[in-house]
């Protein structure tokens, strides 16, 4: 391959190192509860991997845990799924609509995951967008994740600026293929409250998310914009969703004063 994308954020969000890397995914991904000890209503989970899940994307240290609680969920299909649609906000270049990238393949220190292309060009809301992807985080901390709990993948890889809910759901939907294929939205909650204040904010965003609302605003959730499609493609498909877990980074690495959310969330 000759076009390839390399890693932006090794070494900076996660280890550059790939036996460190993969054994830190590994440790996350065993200390995974399904569902973790958080005040929101009861709920069981179905027994199937799910067609979708959310999962943060900060440095390791901060979300690894919340993210490992999402992909322990894919664990019993990693033979089946070939194939990973991965949606991530644009925090760098601003855009309309979606963008793809033109690259063969994104690298990680863990090797290379090569990109599917066949389906994109008859989808008129995406658009080649390389730069857009070039140094975006979004999508590339959930590679070796996905790298570690699938066994051989694909990845159509899209970064979501300006673009509504039935946008970016008939998107999904047109990509979502059968069980082979799930479908990984990218997202963080709030954004520097303090520990209290976004325990309260994150609590009322995840409601919403299980509500299946498809009106988060970025301030709940800086990946509002996928968030809210993937919404609208499972309340049309009649998809739930159930929570895995809800903690911020003073739960896990960093102070209290300014905190940052983070969900994992499953869509069956």
């Amino acid at each position: 391959m000759s076009n390839i994308r390399s890693a932006a954020v090794a070494g900076h969000f996660y280890p550059d190192d790939p036996e460190e890397l993969r054994q830190r995914v590994c440790d996350y991904l065993a200390a995974a509860a399904p569902l973790p000890d958080v005040p929101l209503p009861d709920r069981s989970l179905p027994d199937r991997p799910p067609r979708a899940i959310i999962a943060p994307h900060a440095g390791y240290v901060y979300s690894g845990p919340v993210a490992a609680s999402a992909y322990t969920s894919l664990l019993s299909a990693r033979t089946r799924v070939r194939r990973v649609v991965l949606l991530g906000p644009s925090h760098r270049v601003a855009l309309r609509g979606l963008g793809r990238s033109t690259a063969e393949a994104f690298r990680t220190p863990l090797g290379d995951v090569p990109l599917e292309e066949s389906t994109l060009p008859a989808l008129s809301d995406v658009r080649p967008n390389d730069r857009a992807h070039l140094a975006e985080h979004s999508i590339e901390v959930h590679l070796p994740f996905l790298q570690v709990v699938l066994e051989r993948f694909t990845i159509v890889p899209l970064v979501v600026g300006d673009a509504g809910p039935e946008e970016v759901g008939e998107v999904i939907e047109r990509l979502s293929g059968g069980p082979e294929t799930v479908v990984v939205v990218s997202s963080d909650l709030s954004h520097y409250l303090d520990y209290e204040s976004a325990t309260r904010r994150d609590r009322e965003t995840t409601l919403a998310i299980e509500a299946r609302r498809t009106d988060l605003a970025p301030e709940q959730a800086c990946g509002s914009a996928p968030i809210n499609g993937l919404l609208h493609y499972a309340r049309h498909m009649q998809l739930t969703v159930t929570t895995l877990d809800l903690r911020n980074s003073g739960d896990t690495a960093g102070p209290r004063h300014q905190v940052v959310g983070y969900g994992a969330y499953a869509i069956h």
